[in-house]
């Protein structure tokens, strides 16, 4: 059995945080037409400057949002949540580019509701993945690098036995759990850090599951994450 569980290390500094997940199953996550998803990220890419209206950056509530989040921890210097570096490229004019089903999905979702969204293979997990702190010395390859970068000391992580599977909530993701082309079973994950936005959050979730079902198959679970319940199981 493999669970997600939020630890009370990362309780300590979001007492409040909220995350939804699905847990995918037998899905199939294959190229099957190169072009298939680019007019639903252009789409998306439409929608999310609806987020970036004020012409100071930072003062756009999402991102200011998630700087002050970011603040709360040790990061790496430059680190970024993921939905900002996203609403970063719309905001330059630059296309969000395709890479595969589920990643396009995501991004898209992401995009669209303005919200950081995440996903990695559950089977490539050591154990649970657990939403914590980092001690410092956990083993960290990032796609594109042959090294490893430990996360600094008390750095929000996602981690299993292994090592960190992303840094700073989802900045950067280990190559080793990686969503790919072969992924079967998916972990997936959207994420809040003081109860806000709780309608867009399971509006998000429900239209990535729906998604995730229409175009991958298998089957997909839904759960909500927070202090009250910590726990989900994601592998029987």
């Amino acid at each position: 059995m493999k669970k997600f569980i939020m630890e009370d290390k990362f309780f300590e500094i979001f007492p409040d945080s909220r995350i939804g997940i699905l847990v995918c199953n037998g899905i199939d996550n294959t190229i099957k037409d190169e072009e298939k998803y680019a007019p639903w990220l252009k789409e998306c890419q439409a929608i999310a400057a609806e987020h970036i209206d004020n012409p100071e950056f930072t003062a756009n509530p999402i991102i200011r949002t998630w700087r002050d989040a970011f603040y709360k921890f040790k990061t790496k210097k430059g680190a970024r949540c993921s939905i900002e570096a996203l609403l970063k490229r719309v905001a330059k004019g630059n296309q969000i580019g395709t890479i595969n089903p589920l990643v396009d999905i995501y991004n898209g979702i992401s995009l669209k509701y303005g919200v950081p969204v995440g996903g990695e293979d559950i089977d490539k997990f050591d154990g649970d993945n657990r939403l914590t702190v980092a001690d410092g010395d956990e083993e960290f390859v990032t796609y594109g690098s042959d090294k490893s970068e430990p996360p600094y000391p008390g750095e929000v992580v996602y981690k299993d036995n292994a090592g960190a599977i992303c840094r700073c909530f989802n900045w950067r993701e280990s190559v080793r759990t990686m969503l790919t082309e072969e992924t079967e079973n998916a972990f997936m994950i959207i994420e809040t850090v003081a109860g806000e936005r709780a309608d867009i959050l399971d509006l998000a979730l429900d239209e990535m599951k729906a998604m995730i079902e229409e175009e991958l198959g298998g089957t997909v679970t839904k759960h909500m994450a927070d202090a009250a319940n910590p726990e989900v199981i994601i592998e029987e």
